[in-house]
Protein backbone atom coordinates (compact mmCIF):
# COMPACT_ATOMS: atom_id res chain seq x y z
CA UNK A 1 0.00 0.00 0.00
CA UNK A 2 2.84 2.32 0.22
CA UNK A 3 2.74 4.01 -3.04
CA UNK A 4 -1.28 4.08 -2.93
CA UNK A 5 -0.91 6.27 0.09
CA UNK A 6 1.80 8.34 -0.62
CA UNK A 7 0.26 8.80 -4.98
CA UNK A 8 -2.98 10.07 -3.28
CA UNK A 9 -3.96 11.86 -7.38
CA UNK A 10 -4.63 9.43 -9.87
CA UNK A 11 -6.23 9.47 -13.74
CA UNK A 12 -9.52 7.73 -13.81
CA UNK A 13 -9.86 6.77 -17.51
CA UNK A 14 -13.47 5.53 -18.91
CA UNK A 15 -12.82 4.68 -22.73
CA UNK A 16 -14.76 2.38 -24.89
CA UNK A 17 -17.05 2.16 -27.41
CA UNK A 18 -20.13 4.46 -25.81
CA UNK A 19 -17.77 7.40 -26.03
CA UNK A 20 -19.40 7.10 -29.86
CA UNK A 21 -23.03 7.48 -29.45
CA UNK A 22 -21.97 10.19 -26.66
CA UNK A 23 -25.48 9.89 -25.21
CA UNK A 24 -28.35 9.70 -27.84
CA UNK A 25 -29.36 7.03 -29.74
CA UNK A 26 -31.30 7.40 -32.51
CA UNK A 27 -31.74 10.81 -32.60
CA UNK A 28 -32.90 10.75 -28.83
CA UNK A 29 -30.77 11.62 -26.07
CA UNK A 30 -30.64 9.15 -23.25
CA UNK A 31 -30.44 9.57 -19.66
CA UNK A 32 -28.14 9.23 -16.94
CA UNK A 33 -24.10 8.32 -17.57
CA UNK A 34 -22.50 7.96 -20.57
CA UNK A 35 -21.30 4.69 -20.68
CA UNK A 36 -24.46 2.99 -19.59
CA UNK A 37 -26.26 4.05 -22.78
CA UNK A 38 -26.11 0.44 -24.09
CA UNK A 39 -28.13 -0.54 -21.04
CA UNK A 40 -30.64 3.04 -20.35
CA UNK A 41 -31.62 2.63 -24.37
CA UNK A 42 -31.73 -1.08 -23.70
CA UNK A 43 -29.95 -1.47 -27.18
CA UNK A 44 -29.79 -4.99 -28.38
CA UNK A 45 -26.50 -6.65 -28.69
CA UNK A 46 -26.37 -7.06 -32.49
CA UNK A 47 -26.74 -3.49 -32.96
CA UNK A 48 -24.68 -2.01 -30.17
CA UNK A 49 -21.55 -4.16 -32.00
CA UNK A 50 -21.83 -2.52 -34.64
CA UNK A 51 -20.93 0.60 -33.36
CA UNK A 52 -16.65 -1.40 -33.10
CA UNK A 53 -16.89 -0.62 -36.83
CA UNK A 54 -16.53 2.87 -36.04
CA UNK A 55 -14.13 3.09 -33.70
CA UNK A 56 -11.34 4.40 -34.97
CA UNK A 57 -8.74 7.13 -32.85
CA UNK A 58 -6.44 7.43 -35.55
CA UNK A 59 -5.13 10.25 -33.02
CA UNK A 60 -4.44 8.36 -30.01
CA UNK A 61 -0.83 9.38 -28.20
CA UNK A 62 -0.26 7.37 -25.26
CA UNK A 63 2.91 9.75 -24.45
CA UNK A 64 0.52 12.28 -25.09
CA UNK A 65 -2.00 11.29 -22.33
CA UNK A 66 0.49 10.04 -19.84
CA UNK A 67 2.51 13.46 -19.90
CA UNK A 68 -0.69 15.25 -19.41
CA UNK A 69 -1.18 13.28 -16.16
CA UNK A 70 2.23 13.34 -14.83
CA UNK A 71 1.64 17.40 -15.40
CA UNK A 72 -1.40 17.43 -13.53
CA UNK A 73 0.56 16.07 -10.59
CA UNK A 74 -1.22 12.41 -10.71
CA UNK A 75 0.94 9.27 -9.90
CA UNK A 76 -1.11 6.88 -11.45
CA UNK A 77 -3.35 6.05 -14.20
CA UNK A 78 -6.54 3.33 -14.25
CA UNK A 79 -8.41 2.72 -17.57
CA UNK A 80 -11.60 0.62 -18.52
CA UNK A 81 -10.05 -2.81 -19.98
CA UNK A 82 -13.53 -3.99 -20.17
CA UNK A 83 -16.70 -1.91 -18.80
CA UNK A 84 -20.28 -3.12 -18.48
CA UNK A 85 -20.91 -3.22 -22.58
CA UNK A 86 -18.78 -6.39 -22.41
CA UNK A 87 -16.21 -4.92 -24.98
CA UNK A 88 -12.11 -5.09 -24.53
CA UNK A 89 -10.37 -2.06 -24.40
CA UNK A 90 -7.21 -4.24 -25.25
CA UNK A 91 -6.04 -7.60 -27.64
CA UNK A 92 -7.89 -10.25 -25.69
CA UNK A 93 -7.67 -13.90 -26.69
CA UNK A 94 -10.40 -15.00 -24.26
CA UNK A 95 -13.25 -13.01 -26.79
CA UNK A 96 -12.64 -11.14 -30.55
CA UNK A 97 -15.47 -8.57 -29.28
CA UNK A 98 -12.03 -5.90 -28.74
CA UNK A 99 -10.25 -3.16 -29.69
CA UNK A 100 -7.76 -4.58 -31.80
CA UNK A 101 -9.69 -7.80 -33.78
CA UNK A 102 -13.24 -6.02 -34.21
CA UNK A 103 -12.39 -2.28 -34.83
CA UNK A 104 -10.49 -0.99 -37.91
CA UNK A 105 -8.04 0.77 -35.20
CA UNK A 106 -6.57 -2.66 -34.96
CA UNK A 107 -3.94 -1.13 -31.93
CA UNK A 108 -3.66 -2.18 -28.22
CA UNK A 109 -4.24 1.38 -26.83
CA UNK A 110 -3.83 -0.32 -23.13
CA UNK A 111 -0.21 -1.66 -24.45
CA UNK A 112 0.54 1.29 -25.50
CA UNK A 113 -0.52 3.10 -22.34
CA UNK A 114 1.34 0.51 -19.92
CA UNK A 115 4.52 1.07 -22.02
CA UNK A 116 4.01 4.83 -22.04
CA UNK A 117 3.43 4.63 -17.92
CA UNK A 118 6.69 2.91 -17.21
CA UNK A 119 8.29 5.35 -19.66
CA UNK A 120 7.15 8.15 -17.71
CA UNK A 121 7.19 6.51 -14.16
CA UNK A 122 3.58 6.78 -13.82
CA UNK A 123 1.95 3.53 -12.03
CA UNK A 124 -0.49 1.98 -13.95
CA UNK A 125 -3.47 -0.23 -13.37
CA UNK A 126 -6.77 -1.68 -14.92
CA UNK A 127 -10.45 -1.07 -14.28
CA UNK A 128 -12.43 -4.64 -15.29
CA UNK A 129 -16.79 -5.20 -14.81
CA UNK A 130 -16.17 -8.51 -13.28
CA UNK A 131 -19.92 -8.77 -13.18
CA UNK A 132 -21.61 -6.99 -15.51
CA UNK A 133 -21.42 -7.72 -18.58
CA UNK A 134 -24.41 -6.84 -21.38
CA UNK A 135 -22.57 -8.77 -23.94
CA UNK A 136 -22.79 -12.30 -22.68
CA UNK A 137 -26.17 -14.14 -21.96
CA UNK A 138 -24.54 -15.33 -18.54
CA UNK A 139 -23.60 -11.37 -17.64
CA UNK A 140 -24.88 -9.78 -15.51
CA UNK A 141 -27.11 -7.15 -16.76
CA UNK A 142 -28.84 -7.37 -19.91
CA UNK A 143 -32.14 -8.63 -19.20
CA UNK A 144 -33.32 -7.09 -22.13
CA UNK A 145 -31.92 -9.64 -24.79
CA UNK A 146 -30.93 -12.84 -22.29
CA UNK A 147 -33.58 -12.72 -19.41
CA UNK A 148 -33.64 -11.85 -15.67
CA UNK A 149 -30.15 -12.46 -14.44
CA UNK A 150 -30.98 -14.76 -11.64
CA UNK A 151 -31.92 -17.39 -14.16
CA UNK A 152 -28.59 -17.50 -15.66
CA UNK A 153 -25.75 -19.50 -15.49
CA UNK A 154 -22.53 -16.62 -13.56
CA UNK A 155 -20.36 -19.24 -13.12
CA UNK A 156 -20.01 -20.21 -16.87
CA UNK A 157 -19.57 -16.40 -17.86
CA UNK A 158 -16.88 -16.05 -14.90
CA UNK A 159 -14.99 -19.15 -15.85
CA UNK A 160 -15.05 -18.36 -19.27
CA UNK A 161 -14.60 -14.97 -19.73
CA UNK A 162 -14.14 -13.08 -16.64
CA UNK A 163 -11.31 -15.08 -14.83
CA UNK A 164 -9.36 -15.78 -18.11
CA UNK A 165 -9.25 -12.33 -19.28
CA UNK A 166 -8.12 -10.64 -15.96
CA UNK A 167 -5.29 -13.28 -16.67
CA UNK A 168 -4.64 -11.71 -19.83
CA UNK A 169 -4.37 -7.79 -18.46
CA UNK A 170 -1.83 -9.18 -15.22
CA UNK A 171 0.21 -10.81 -17.73
CA UNK A 172 0.73 -9.10 -21.25
CA UNK A 173 0.77 -5.21 -19.71
CA UNK A 174 4.05 -5.48 -17.61
CA UNK A 175 3.60 -4.32 -13.30
CA UNK A 176 -0.09 -3.85 -13.00
CA UNK A 177 -0.66 -1.37 -9.81
CA UNK A 178 -4.02 -1.99 -9.18
CA UNK A 179 -7.16 -3.77 -10.48
CA UNK A 180 -10.55 -1.58 -10.03
CA UNK A 181 -13.63 -4.12 -10.27
CA UNK A 182 -17.06 -2.70 -10.21
CA UNK A 183 -20.66 -3.41 -9.81
CA UNK A 184 -20.59 -6.34 -7.66
CA UNK A 185 -23.69 -7.96 -8.73
CA UNK A 186 -24.09 -11.51 -7.75
CA UNK A 187 -20.69 -11.52 -6.68
CA UNK A 188 -20.07 -13.88 -3.11
CA UNK A 189 -17.15 -14.24 -0.75
CA UNK A 190 -16.15 -17.83 -3.09
CA UNK A 191 -16.41 -16.53 -6.42
CA UNK A 192 -14.80 -12.93 -5.08
CA UNK A 193 -11.75 -14.91 -3.76
CA UNK A 194 -10.94 -16.85 -7.39
CA UNK A 195 -9.90 -13.47 -8.79
CA UNK A 196 -8.12 -12.70 -5.25
CA UNK A 197 -6.20 -16.27 -5.68
CA UNK A 198 -5.94 -14.93 -9.30
CA UNK A 199 -4.55 -11.84 -8.45
CA UNK A 200 -1.86 -13.40 -5.61
CA UNK A 201 -0.45 -16.12 -7.85
CA UNK A 202 0.34 -14.10 -10.85
CA UNK A 203 1.01 -10.63 -9.36
CA UNK A 204 0.58 -10.51 -5.76
CA UNK A 205 1.76 -6.58 -5.25
CA UNK A 206 -1.41 -5.52 -7.30
CA UNK A 207 -3.86 -3.90 -5.39
CA UNK A 208 -7.52 -4.72 -5.18
CA UNK A 209 -10.28 -1.89 -4.83
CA UNK A 210 -13.47 -2.08 -2.80
CA UNK A 211 -15.77 -3.27 -5.16
CA UNK A 212 -14.91 -6.86 -6.18
CA UNK A 213 -17.49 -8.61 -3.79
CA UNK A 214 -15.13 -9.59 -1.06
CA UNK A 215 -12.45 -7.37 0.73
CA UNK A 216 -10.13 -5.56 -1.49
CA UNK A 217 -7.04 -4.26 -0.05
CA UNK A 218 -8.81 -0.22 0.03
CA UNK A 219 -12.00 0.67 0.74
CA UNK A 220 -13.82 2.56 -2.60
CA UNK A 221 -16.58 5.56 -1.48
CA UNK A 222 -19.34 6.19 -3.94
CA UNK A 223 -19.02 7.96 -6.96
CA UNK A 224 -18.10 11.84 -6.50
CA UNK A 225 -18.80 10.80 -2.58
CA UNK A 226 -16.19 12.13 0.05
CA UNK A 227 -16.61 11.49 3.25
CA UNK A 228 -18.04 13.51 6.14
CA UNK A 229 -16.81 11.52 8.62
CA UNK A 230 -13.53 10.03 9.19
CA UNK A 231 -12.65 6.84 7.35
CA UNK A 232 -10.83 4.02 8.83
CA UNK A 233 -7.92 2.46 6.77
CA UNK A 234 -7.48 3.48 3.27
CA UNK A 235 -9.88 4.26 0.73
CA UNK A 236 -10.48 6.74 -2.32
CA UNK A 237 -12.89 8.29 -3.72
CA UNK A 238 -13.84 7.77 -7.38
CA UNK A 239 -14.53 11.26 -9.29
CA UNK A 240 -15.96 12.72 -12.58
CA UNK A 241 -14.54 16.25 -14.00
CA UNK A 242 -18.63 16.62 -14.95
CA UNK A 243 -21.45 14.41 -14.15
CA UNK A 244 -20.95 11.20 -16.27
CA UNK A 245 -17.53 9.20 -16.36
CA UNK A 246 -17.64 8.10 -20.59
CA UNK A 247 -18.26 10.41 -23.30
CA UNK A 248 -21.33 12.58 -23.52
CA UNK A 249 -21.34 15.11 -25.64
CA UNK A 250 -24.40 17.51 -24.05
CA UNK A 251 -22.27 17.44 -20.68
CA UNK A 252 -20.44 20.52 -20.42
CA UNK A 253 -20.90 20.97 -16.73
CA UNK A 254 -17.47 21.03 -15.50
CA UNK A 255 -16.05 20.90 -12.00
CA UNK A 256 -14.05 23.71 -10.86
CA UNK A 257 -10.26 24.01 -10.63
CA UNK A 258 -10.58 25.53 -7.46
Amino acid sequence: MKWFREAKFGLFIHWGLYCIPAGEWKGKPIAGIGEWIMNRAQIPVKEYEQLATQFNPVKFNADEWVQMAQDAGMKYIVITSKHHDGFAMYHSQVSKYNVYDATPFHRDPLLELAIACQKHGIKFGFYYSQAQDWHEPNGIGNTWDFGPDNAKDFDQYLHDKAEPQVKEILSGYGPVALIWFDTPRQMNDARGQRFVDILRKMQPATLIDGRLGSAGDYKSTGDNSIPNTVVEGDWEVPATLNHTWGFKKDDTDRKSVV
